[in-house]
């Protein structure tokens, strides 16, 4: 109030409404104020990164005393125990139900094994991507498809220095000894999967396979030397296709929608970076799974396909459709994306990382990737929209929660 208060009659004259808006803006106790603000909304999406709604919220009455005091403490927090150290697969179950159900014998080499269903009719073997002995362990025929689904991702949020030792072991060097291995074994045919995150910033919408590759990030980054890296091998006789998805949502992917959900069950604000104007795209699992088939019954092209759903909505139709559907009432929050990304950029200068990087530099871009390639050369068409994705998310999320599971906190968040 003090800064708009202080506001000259040079400055409120002002006949242009932009010069004005700035002039405004970046007066000193103004400037002050919408700093201050974005870093309060910044250090609570922070501690609902990392606590349960029903905790934080009662502590907003304290926030105009102890923000401070809090940010200091919550920022410190280790992840510990939570840190991944195996291989996340992406979408293994369902491709692995798809192969199996057509009559494919399937091997699955993991890290672990879970209690998933699909282990009841595909074989597991122990694997190690990071190590190469431990792949070379793997039994590959002649014949055999291969398929690499393994991938460190986004979660848990990790600190400048630790995001190259976390992301390339598995997401390079990993991808590196399954090539090898395969090319050893006397197989040809592998399909890879990298991420839409290998293209950066947008320079040309939308954005085909020919859209420069400049990841923002190590994730992206480590992704697109896997690219590199399947260049060569190709040179050198193996068959590799790329598949670059978007945001994979499905069944038992919640991860940081968990956290929405609770938002929209509290009837609570739901902030936004930027108006939400932009489309925000997803790609179904099962959409993902069934590319991953018919790369090989197409004899799997030497070529990169983009992975996305058709025409996504405004990230603020999205967001506002489900909210109705839900008969929640919870608001739209609207944040200026520019102040937003500039507190998240200093606080990951100060390695107190709240989203990565490869995150909130495009949450505000219009980033939607054309899939006509694999449109044309598989036949493929992606069978879910957003809207009945992000409605069936929520429909999970609501049948674990009235069940008494845990969700939101316990999920891993995904990729992108």
């Amino acid at each position: 109030m003090r800064g708009m208060m202080t506001l000259s009659p040079a400055v409120l004259g002002q006949p242009n409404l932009i010069f004005k808006t700035l002039l405004i803006i970046f007066q000193p106790w103004v400037f002050f104020g919408l700093a201050t603000f974005v870093i309060s909304m910044a250090s609570h999406m922070f501690v609902l990164s990392k606590v349960d709604l029903s905790f934080a919220y009662p502590f907003l009455s304290l926030a105009y005393v102890a923000v401070a005091v809090l940010a200091w403490q919550l920022f410190g927090e280790d992840l510990g125990a939570y840190k991944i150290a195996g291989i996340a697969f992406i979408c293994v179950g369902t491709v692995l139900v798809d192969l199996a159900e057509r009559g494919e014998k399937v091997l699955v080499a993991d890290i672990n094994k879970s209690d998933l269903p699909h282990y009841a009719t595909v074989d597991h073997v122990h694997c190690d991507v990071t190590n190469s002995a431990s792949v070379s362990g793997v039994p590959v025929d002649g014949d055999d498809m291969v398929y690499n689904l393994s991938a460190m991702m986004l979660s848990p949020i990790q600190k400048r220095i630790d995001r190259y030792p976390f992301f390339y072991p598995v997401n390079t060097f990993g991808a590196a000894n399954i090539m090898a291995h395969t090319a050893a074994s006397g197989a040809s045919q592998l399909v890879q999967y990298t991420t839409d995150m290998v293209y950066g910033k947008t320079v040309k919408t939308p954005q085909d396979e020919s859209h420069p590759i400049s990841p923002l990030g190590h994730y992206g980054g480590s992704k697109a030397e896997t690219e590199a890296i399947a260049d060569d091998w190709r040179m050198r006789g193996l068959k590799i296709t790329i598949v670059r998805p978007r945001l994979i949502i499905g069944p038992g992917r919640l991860g940081i929608l968990g956290k929405l959900f609770k938002l929209i069950d509290m009837n609570l604000p739901v902030p936004m970076i930027g108006a939400g104007k932009n489309p925000y795209q997803f790609i179904s699992v099962y959409d993902c799974a069934e590319v991953a088939r018919l790369a090989w019954e197409h004899g799997v092209p030497n070529k990169a396909y983009n992975l996305g759903s058709d025409n996504p909505p405004p990230v603020r139709k999205l967001l506002g459709d489900l909210i109705r559907s839900a008969g929640s009432k919870s608001i739209l929050l609207p944040t200026p994306g520019f102040a937003v990304k500039w507190t998240l950029a200093a606080l990951d200068q100060l390695n107190m990382p709240l989203m990565d990087p490869e995150q909130y530099l495009i949450a505000d871009e219009y980033c939607v990737r054309d899939t006509e390639a694999a449109k044309r050369d598989f036949g493929w068409a992606p069978k879910y929209r957003d809207e009945d994705m992000l409605q069936a998310a929520y429909a999970e999320y609501r049948k674990a929660r009235d069940s008494g599971l845990a969700v939101g906190n316990s999920t891993v968040v995904a990729a992108e």
